[in-house]
């Protein structure tokens, strides 16, 4: 019987107060963070008689560490680094200057390269980093300006006074199986706050409940995902330079699909290695509920363009990560009655340059200037911090996104399609319509007596990778390589509304895609000759990389993804 985190009844939470509590310790968490200690440091230098203190600051970070959870290819537009710690780039660990980049179009055997790299993804002058250990160095930052960062404390729940955000629970930690206090129980603090930021990254749980519970998302179009799927690998000098960006789009999927791969050259280790990040993004929009993002991801790897690369080499890392495609129209509200909401949480990424962690970065320096506001007025209302939503409209935040503003819509009915929309856009800017609309990525799936039983022209993506232990592997042999960890005596924070959908429903109108779509075997049917069809939904959720993509791609849409015991979760160590 499967038991589910639940909250636990008749639990005095112990209350601590708080000016400003920041949930989620990445890019934009961080940047929050470190640009409200700038603004409180001048104001207080300029009015001595009048300080602000930073005491009551906090950021709440679910990892064991600063950064263990953070992926991403990855690419960093310096801009708004720039900005926060000019001079940045003399201290943070920057592994390589892009000098090179090229774009290819892969058939099944073949490959092209594009004579010119689209604007988009021309990346000279921007670096190639580890996103772990940059938000590491950031942490670093946070904690020599004054302010507290609680690593291993989940924000489980939202707290509320009447319609006002007023705080942040944080996760009891010491609770078993059976969803029962321990002998070691010690339960979540009830932090009352002033202001909330929700800097979760993409699919927030307290950004998801926000939104359900003030419907944020009326009038807007639904958020779309995609699943980036990545590997870190030492592979023979030589095959790539440290720099040199690589971007393929065609094979392995098909033009019923969105997504595309990245190759960056990360570091060179002497004469002998380079270390390489590869990954494939997948748009969680596709039809086949068989199809299997890691699987896309091995069959990738087997083209002979990149065969050829890898071989010889040896895979380090491994991990997945959902982003956010929806752009412009899919953005809710960023500020309220004691809350905002920043970087992929609210969905600051651009899907067209597939980049993000700049404007991360950027809408939590604007969530700061919003926050200081508030505390030097004593005033978080939602006049206040509503005014987040104008400080992001009038910034070059604004200006990068409005022109892509419908560039993931037009790939809804296809690649062929998705690139008219594309030239469309350059053409003039934003296409030529003002909103295109979109809807979720999980209504294209379609049931599987629909679809060819061989799986036709997505056959070889379809179910699990077996993989030979050298160029191409199965999950398990993944995940491993994730370092993730979580305490086994604890209830599965993976919630199913209805199990009895998943055994009589789901199992046979969508074969059970969650074993598929999720990147680490979270979800597994087992044999059970007393279910309908012979086979029951089973977790195991100590595997899981904490990607959100169940909680995204469900079909009947009745997963919920909320945060295990604090630290657990993935190692995404030098990722």
């Amino acid at each position: 019987m499967l038991i589910f985190r639940k909250p636990l009844p008749n639990v005095e939470h112990p209350e601590m107060p708080a000016d400003v509590v920041i949930v989620g310790g990445g890019p934009a968490g961080m940047a929050c963070a470190l640009r409200l200690s700038q603004l409180i440091d001048d104001h207080n230098a300029r009015h001595p008689d009048a300080t602000l203190s930073k005491e009551n600051i906090y950021v709440l970070e679910k990892a064991r560490e600063a950064g263990q959870h953070c992926l991403s290819g990855a690419l960093l537009d310096p801009r708004s680094m720039k900005e926060l710690l000019p001079g940045f780039e003399s201290e943070a660990p920057l592994d390589a200057v892009v000098h090179k980049d090229a774009v290819y179009f892969l058939t099944r055997t073949g490959h092209y390269r594009l004579p010119l790299t689209p604007p988009p993804l021309q990346d000279h002058g921007n670096y190639v980093i580890s996103i772990n250990r940059f938000v590491k160095w950031l942490a670093g930052k946070v904690e020599e300006a004054g302010i507290t960062v609680f690593s291993g404390f989940a924000g489980s729940d939202l707290l509320y006074d009447g319609d006002r955000v007023a705080g942040v629970r944080t996760d009891d930690k010491g609770v078993d199986k059976q969803n029962k206090p321990k002998s070691n129980f010690e339960p979540g603090y009830d932090i009352k706050a002033k202001v909330v930021v929700l800097a979760e990254g993409a699919r927030g749980s307290l950004t998801k409940q926000l939104i359900l519970k003030f419907d944020l998302m009326k009038d807007r179009n639904p958020q779309t995902y995609g699943v980036g799927v990545k590997e870190l690998w030492e592979v023979p000098s030589g095959r790539i330079e440290a720099g040199e960006v690589i971007y393929t789009m065609g094979y392995p999927l098909s033009t019923q699909e969105y997504g595309g791969a990245w190759i960056y050259g990360v570091k060179e280790d002497g004469a002998k290695a380079t270390t390489v990040s590869l990954g494939f993004v997948t748009g969680l929009d596709y039809r086949d509920p068989r199809l299997d993002p890691q699987h896309v991801l091995q069959t990738f790897k087997q083209h002979p363009l990149i065969s050829k690369l890898l071989a010889g080499g040896k895979m380090i890392r491994y991990g997945a990560k959902s982003l956010p495609y929806g752009g412009w129209w899919s953005m809710p509200p960023l500020g309220g009655d004691g809350w905002m909401i920043v970087g992929d949480s609210a969905g600051f990424l651009n899907s067209a340059r597939l980049k993000g962690i700049h404007l991360a970065i950027k809408s939590g320096m604007l969530a700061a200037e919003t926050a200081f506001e508030a505390l030097v007025k004593s005033d978080a209302s939602a006049a206040t911090l509503g005014k987040l939503q104008r400080r992001v409209e009038t910034s070059w935040i604004h200006d990068e996104l409005w022109p892509v503003r419908n560039f993931h819509q037009g790939f809804e009915k296809g690649m062929v399609a998705g690139m008219f929309n594309t030239v469309l856009q350059d053409i003039f800017p934003g296409g030529l319509r003002d909103r295109l609309p979109s809807h979720p990525g999980y209504e294209n799936l379609e049931p599987v007596a629909k679809l060819p039983a061989d799986g036709g022209a997505e056959a070889h993506l379809l179910g699990p990778a077996k993989g030979d232990g050298k160029l191409t592997f199965d999950k398990l042999t993944d995940l491993y390589h994730s370092g993730t960890k979580h305490e086994e005596d604890q209830p599965a924070h993976l919630l199913i509304e209805d199990t009895n959908i998943c055994n009589e429903r789901c199992v046979k109108e969508f074969a059970s895609p969650c074993q598929n779509f999720c990147p680490a075997n979270v979800y597994e049917m087992v044999e059970d000759s007393t279910a309908p069809h012979g086979k029951r939904i089973s977790l195991n959720p100590a595997n899981c990389v904490h990607c959100k993509t169940c909680d995204i791609q469900d079909p009947y849409q009745i997963i919920t993804w909320v945060p295990p015991e604090g630290g657990g979760g993935p190692n995404y160590d030098g990722m």
